[in-house]
């Protein structure tokens, strides 16, 4: 962030000041940006190979597809002087798709992880001896209905916000994801309704299963 904002606040100087003191063919402006930008592109590389934590990568793909690009290069003071120096991104494309991937993986597990502990919550839920939750006067489970789609689409909207590309490619895999969260739920399910007939709330909690269905689809 510091050497961003030095960056932009550098730079529009330059362009505003500095550049109309010089003669054109001295190429100032592009001097200053071509010497800002390779340390800001070493600096990414660097963080960029060491061990990062998923937020790290997170923040890291972000100023390479949206921080720098779009909020620092297009900026109104700098945005016609810089398409003219065609600076190029923060990281090389391999090592910004190395690290999408990783992102990806990590970013799969922790859905898949966070959709088999909210089934398993709903399934001791109906053990216990409590009648289900309503919404809209509609017997419904918020932890299941709600919880699940809501992860889902967060997880995708995170990533849409790195680029589009990167929220296409996890969007393909959590549709992968749900199918499987789905068959385990209807599993569990099926058990109950086949060894828990005598539960004191059975019906409310069949009936309760049922309306989530229209939530899923």
């Amino acid at each position: 962030l510091h050497m961003g904002k030095t960056m932009k606040e550098d730079l529009t100087v330059v362009a505003k000041y500095i550049n109309k003191l010089y003669p054109p063919e001295f190429n100032v402006f592009s001097i200053y940006a071509e010497l800002y930008h390779n340390y800001f592109t070493s600096q990414a590389k660097k963080n960029a190979e060491s061990h990062l934590e998923d937020k790290d990568i997170y923040l890291l793909l972000s100023w390479v597809h949206n921080f720098y690009p779009k909020d620092m290069r297009k900026d109104h003071a700098l945005a016609m002087e810089l398409d003219k120096v065609q600076l190029g991104s923060l990281l090389p494309s391999s090592l910004s798709k190395e690290l999408e991937n990783k992102y990806l993986d990590s970013e799969e597990v922790t859905v898949k992880n966070s959709l088999s502990r909210c089934l398993d919550k709903e399934i001791q839920r109906w053990k216990e001896d409590k009648e289900p939750e309503k919404l809209n006067g509609h017997f419904q489970s918020e932890l299941l209905g709600i919880f699940v789609i809501q992860s889902i689409y967060s997880s995708q909207k995170r990533a849409e916000d790195i680029s589009k590309a990167v929220g296409e490619e996890l969007s393909r895999r959590l549709l992968k994801e749900l199918p499987a969260f789905l068959r385990s739920y209807r599993d569990a399910f099926e058990d109950f309704k086949e060894k828990s007939k005598k539960h004191r709330h059975y019906k409310p909690i069949l009936i309760a299963n049922i309306n989530n269905c229209w939530n899923f689809r």
